[in-house]
């Protein structure tokens, strides 16, 4: 009865099992289906992060540590911050580069869910082998038994596919320069053909009232410049026009400055102080 007690899932350990599993494969779908690749690449490390808890809710501590800190602190996150900057867009070309590489996939594919439901099928919920007895001299231990004695060959392998992933990727994604590279004369000489701005942009902001990045600079006459301020913040309309409320502050300051000059001209002379009147 106390074996029996002892493989007894819990009520919470059933509860974060459909919880997190819930999580997990919704995390995958949205993997597959995003259309943005961002967006797919935070997906899959939501999904990491599940299969570490999972990982240590299990008492593999070192695995849990692992799927977190090297897949999903590094490998992960330097995938998505090259998404970023390198960017993918629909301008892609699908083509396919090799034949019956879609064939291939799907058979490929299909080979793969029949082996999940075959061992899915056969897989025993009766007996439970233990946690215990895994980890009897140590979590890292017998994880490094099982991987180097049992499943040294799978292990093996799956080093070897990914060594042949990241030289086919580095294959694919490298190009030949097939021209000599210009040097910067020749850069200046095509931008004075092109007739683009050479000399640097001006600063944003309205004269020395305003140095904001989203205020675009007066000219003389009084008209904003579109120079002054970023092509991005122009495309998203997040440029403000204070044009108006800057020519207001130049006709004030020449109104405040007349009046000034009138009472100058129009004070009576006795309010001098009499050294200077007798001057």
């Amino acid at each position: 009865m106390s074996q029996l007690a002892a493989y007894t899932t819990s009520t919470g350990e059933a509860f974060q099992f459909w919880v997190l599993g819930t999580v997990a494969v919704i995390g995958a779908l949205c993997t597959v289906f995003m259309r943005k690749a961002v967006h797919s690449a935070l997906c899959l490390a939501g999904t990491m992060i599940v299969l570490a808890v999972f990982y240590l809710a299990n008492g593999a501590y070192f695995l849990g540590i692992v799927q977190i800190v090297v897949y999903t602190g590094a490998i992960m996150m330097l995938f998505l911050f090259v998404v970023m900057l390198v960017g993918v867009t629909a301008a892609d070309s699908l083509k396919e580069t090799i034949r019956g590489q879609r064939w291939l996939a799907l058979l490929c594919g299909v080979g793969f869910a029949v082996l999940l439901l075959a061992g899915i099928a056969n897989a025993s919920l009766k007996d439970f082998t233990g946690i215990g007895r895994a980890n009897a001299n140590g979590n890292v231990q017998g994880l490094a038994a099982l991987i180097f004695t049992r499943y040294v060959f799978a292990f093996e392998i799956t080093g070897a596919l990914l060594i042949t992933a990241a030289v086919g990727a580095m294959v694919l994604t490298h190009r030949e320069r097939t021209e000599r590279a210009r040097t910067q004369r020749e850069l200046a000489e095509q931008r004075v053909r092109d007739g683009k701005h050479l000399p640097p942009l001006p600063a944003p902001g309205v004269y020395a009232r305003h140095n904001a990045v989203d205020i675009a600079g007066l000219l003389p006459d009084g008209t904003p410049s579109e120079l002054t301020v970023s092509r991005t913040l122009r495309e998203r309309g997040q440029v403000r026009d204070v044009s108006a409320e800057a020519l207001g502050d130049l006709k004030a300051l020449e109104q405040r400055a007349e009046e000034r000059l009138e009472r100058t001209a129009v004070e009576p002379a006795t309010s001098q102080r009499p050294e200077e009147a007798a001057k």
